[in-house]
């Protein structure tokens, strides 16, 4: 047994005895340095019902135990933080952000609104590989980064293989291609080329996320073996075989609705740049840009801008079709890709519109908690506050299962159980 897989035992053990209310080891023999938050509802992102008058123990960076308090005994070492009358919930999971240059800013400002892991489809190099070989730590306080490396654009089947042979090499998550023509001012990837890139990538033990528009692409990405849609089937209404052919391997949809958001929005000036919980970390200068009158008349009179707002209805209908049909979805915005894409806000405003969307706040809060976890392959470290996790939570002062809106109440955020630091 290694020592990692030693410690999570042990830390597993604990956990048990602790929920239970076993009788408790010598306190000379306790390890130091536990955190006991108490009082508070907690949200674990499984879909259950939440705790009321929860304890939340974290030691070294990781969930020790959790439950009701006339179930967890919260050892006498322990420092204790009352939150009576708050929420704690997991950090948010953004299944598909952008955090390529700048990242040592953008990790920090992802942190500071409740987003502790993006997964970075796209964009990533050397630099982003090392932070993520570098946040297996309990001592971390900034966002956790998981990469795709370059998006993939081979011309032939030879090409593919080279590409992902070299991706492998950089020791990637993810593998990533676009099959869309951008409203019809390009030429997609073909067939036989996509299908080799996702043969490789399988062939290296790697997962393909899939940049897609149209609903035949989505379709016959699946059949050669996609492993994630990374956006919205915007075309057309989704049908059974869709759905049929995402349940076959459980293949999870992104939404990204933020994404389309994006390429209309300014055409005036959004209610949002006046959300309090947007400015204290939205970057003054692009709010200024984005008000500028030239800018806000191009994008008014821009056609894709129009497009994309259609697109964007389209979006959502399908967004609650798949998930009645049983579809995974995993919370995700594209944020990062371009100013205009505010990370860690834009994250609030999808659950927003996936419960415009008509999904349940329970939908909406597990689609960006346990399950965007499962999908991106993170369930073992992350996503739920359960014992052996690390500890990434936000804590709100009201409830977003009574309305999601209230993720926007966050007063503070932790990660690996160390609280993230102001942005002042």
């Amino acid at each position: 047994m290694g020592l990692k897989t030693m410690t999570r035992w042990i830390s597993l053990a604990a956990a048990s005895c602790l929920a239970v209310a076993c009788t408790q080891t010598p306190q000379a023999e306790q390890q130091p340095g536990a955190t006991a938050f108490l009082g508070a509802r907690i949200i674990d992102g499984t879909g259950q019902a939440p705790i009321e008058d929860g304890v939340l123990l974290v030691r070294d960076g990781r969930i020790e135990a959790v439950g009701p308090a006339d179930a967890v005994a919260v050892p006498a070492d322990a420092e204790s933080i009352d939150l009576s009358g708050k929420t704690i919930m997991p950090g948010l999971i953004n299944a598909h952000g952008h955090v390529g240059e700048g990242v040592e800013t953008k990790l920090p400002l992802y942190a500071r609104y409740g987003v502790t892991t993006v997964v970075s489809l796209g964009g990533a190099g050397a630099e982003h590989i090392a932070l993520r070989d570098s946040q297996e730590t309990p001592d971390l306080d900034r966002t956790r980064l998981y990469v795709a490396g370059p998006v993939l654009d081979p011309a032939s089947p030879e090409e593919a293989r080279q590409q992902v042979d070299e991706l492998t090499e950089m020791r990637v998550d993810w593998v990533k291609i676009r099959v869309d023509d951008n409203l019809g001012t390009g030429t997609k990837m073909p067939e036989a080329v996509y299908g080799a890139v996702i043969e490789a990538a399988h062939r290296n033990n790697l997962r393909l996320a899939a940049h897609m528009f149209y609903l035949e692409d989505a379709k016959s990405l699946l059949r050669n073996g996609a492993d994630l849609l990374a956006h919205s089937v915007r075309d057309a209404d989704v049908d059974a075989e869709l759905i049929a052919l995402m349940s076959e391997r459980d293949v999870c949809l992104v939404p990204t609705l933020t994404r389309e958001v994006s390429t209309f929005v300014y055409e005036t000036t959004p209610d949002f740049f006046s959300d309090p919980f947007f400015l204290r970390d939205a970057d003054p200068l692009t709010v200024e840009q984005m008000q500028e009158p030239e800018r806000q008349q191009a994008m008014a009179a821009s056609r894709s801008a129009q497009a994309y707002k259609e697109a964007l209805q389209v979006a959502s209908r399908n967004v609650k079709t798949l998930r009645d049909g049983g579809v995974r979805i995993a919370m995700g915005t594209d944020s990062g890709a371009s100013p205009q894409r505010f990370p860690g806000y834009f994250e609030h405003m999808e659950l927003e519109l996936m419960a415009e969307a008509g999904l349940t706040p329970a939908e909406v809060i597990v689609s960006a908690t346990g399950d965007a976890a499962e999908c991106m392959g993170l369930a073992d470290e992350l996503g739920t506050l359960e014992p052996g996790k690390w500890a990434d939570f936000a804590v709100l002062g009201g409830n977003p299962l009574d309305d999601v809106r209230n993720t926007k109440t966050m007063e503070s955020v932790w990660i690996a159980g160390n609280r993230v630091p102001s942005g002042d």
